[in-house]
């Protein structure tokens, strides 16, 4: 019931939505922002604007054992458990976050034993086999763990079950060894009437990180063959021995995914519903500040009294998170009042340094920051105006230029501080690319140390405008 209501809220505060593929999993850090409306502001959904990776490649190794046939690998041939080996790789593609395809190809060996009557000498009524099988299927892989899970549960997750089903095709030689000595008994080539078979099966992977996924694995083979186990001619002695028409084995294998592509998340690690969990923060922020702003909000600056430092603000200043009305150059004009925001001089002057000739009122363009998405690097349509005049300014100037990022207070240290150097290096590369001088910027990263509202730590304790306003990338003048 949960799931249903949220996904109807979701539905309804989203008029249209395009899902696009995104950077990195929860457990990283920032919550993503993985739905956006359909505004002006939106990109086009093509290839390159994927936002998660969607291939990766799969090996692993294991033991088949054959469970039902005329002779079989589990307490068989004078009681014992014989082993054999297995192997596979596969080319996987995630179509959504809870359903993918595997072009799987697996090669082993199964041994089994068939051992007559109690009584009888081993060494008279003894037969072994094993065979040696290829095989190639295409797998369709169901994430249960996105797809069953539960809209309140928040928290990061690094295990996923998954289940398995597909057919394809096998080959095999099947060898009968007795008193006698070896034989071939039977063999099928691959692609050909009887070759087909069936393998299902669930597997448990575990995120070691963005790039590899550990899998424990384990399969059931159908191969739809009565001869798999080497018991010969299907009318022969062993092969009426019971009455199944197919000899199946199960496949227990350990192995590892590579996950492929440029950004840090792969689609099969993503949960979508954590866009739910973030709008129902933003509106609970919304609804938490409107109950405390009940009690006052005496210079209507959207700062409630409760924590505004200035209670008198002038009407139409911009201020900090504490109330506080802005003053950019710290010279004790605010910048309300400031006609020279950036460059510091005197009460008296109205902000402006003096010169012999008067007052100099600062007539360049401010140098603005951006803003950016939750756990995320990319530039913004919303945002190029703001760059383009970036360009502009820098290149009109003689002085050189940091651009610093910086991001909100989720996730660890470490994280924050990758996410914080990729977007300065996202804009410093706009910037260059657009005309600047790759001598006049250089790009920095800061992390969550450099908060712009530091009393959103953590980042609960402040409404998401602030938090936003604490993921941005601004310019520095060196």
């Amino acid at each position: 019931m949960k799931l249903s209501l949220a996904i109807v809220a979701l539905a309804m505060a989203i008029p249209a939505v395009s899902f696009a593929q995104d950077s990195t999993a929860v457990s990283n850090g920032e919550y993503p922002n993985t739905f956006s409306s359909g505004s002006a502001n939106v990109s086009p959904f093509t290839n390159q604007s994927k936002r998660f990776n969607d291939w990766s490649i799969s090996a692993g190794a294991g033991v088949p054992l054959i469970q039902s046939a005329d002779m079989t690998s589990i307490k068989n041939g004078n009681g014992k458990n014989l082993f054999g080996y297995s192997a596979y790789v596969s080319i996987d593609k995630a179509i959504t976050h809870a359903f993918g395809l595997k072009l799987q190809y697996d090669r082993g060996e199964t041994r089994q034993g068939f051992f007559n009557t109690k009584d009888a000498a081993p060494d008279a009524t003894s037969i072994a086999g094993r065979t040696q099988y290829d095989a190639i299927s295409l797998l369709g892989d169901i994430n249960f763990s996105n797809l069953l899970r539960r809209v309140d549960n928040h928290s990061p997750y690094r295990w996923a079950l998954h289940g398995y089903a597909g057919i394809g095709t096998i080959a095999y030689k099947a060898y009968q060894k007795d008193i006698n000595g070896q034989r071939l008994a039977t063999e099928i080539k691959p692609f050909k009437l009887g070759s087909l078979f069936m393998q299902a099966g669930a597997g448990l992977k575990y995120k070691i990180n963005r790039r590899i996924d550990l899998e424990g694995r384990l399969m059931y083979v159908v191969t739809g063959d009565d001869e798999f186990d080497g018991g010969g001619d299907k009318y022969s002695t062993i092969n009426k021995r019971e009455e199944q028409v197919s000899d199946n084995f199960f496949n227990a294998t350990l192995g590892i995914s590579l996950k492929l592509g440029k950004h840090e998340s792969h689609l099969m690690w993503h949960d979508p519903l954590q866009e739910i969990y973030y709008k129902l923060d933003v509106l609970a922020n919304k609804n938490q500040d409107i109950e405390v702003c009940k009690k006052g909000d005496a210079d209507n600056d959207g700062v409630c009294d409760d924590w505004d430092r200035q209670l008198d603000t002038p009407a139409g200043a911009r201020v900090d998170g504490a109330g506080v009305a802005l003053d950019t150059d710290l010279d004790g004009v605010i910048d309300l009042y400031d006609k020279c925001v950036t460059v510091p001089g005197p009460v008296e002057n109205n902000g402006c340094p003096t010169t012999p000739t008067g007052p100099v009122v600062e007539t360049e363009t401010k140098l603005e920051g951006i803003e950016f998405d939750l756990n995320s690097d990319r530039i913004l349509p919303s945002n190029t105006p703001i760059l383009n005049n970036a360009v502009n300014y820098i290149n009109s100037s003689t002085g050189s230029y940091s651009v610093i990022g910086a991001t909100d207070t989720r996730g660890t240290d470490a994280y924050n501080q990758k996410l914080s150097e990729r977007r300065a290096n996202n804009v410093k590369n706009y910037l260059i690319k657009n005309g600047v001088q790759n001598g006049k910027i250089n790009a920095v990263g800061k992390g969550e140390k450099d908060l712009k509202y530091p009393e959103c730590e953590p980042a609960t304790k402040c409404p998401e405008w602030k938090n936003r306003a604490n993921r941005r990338v601004y310019f520095e003048a060196k």
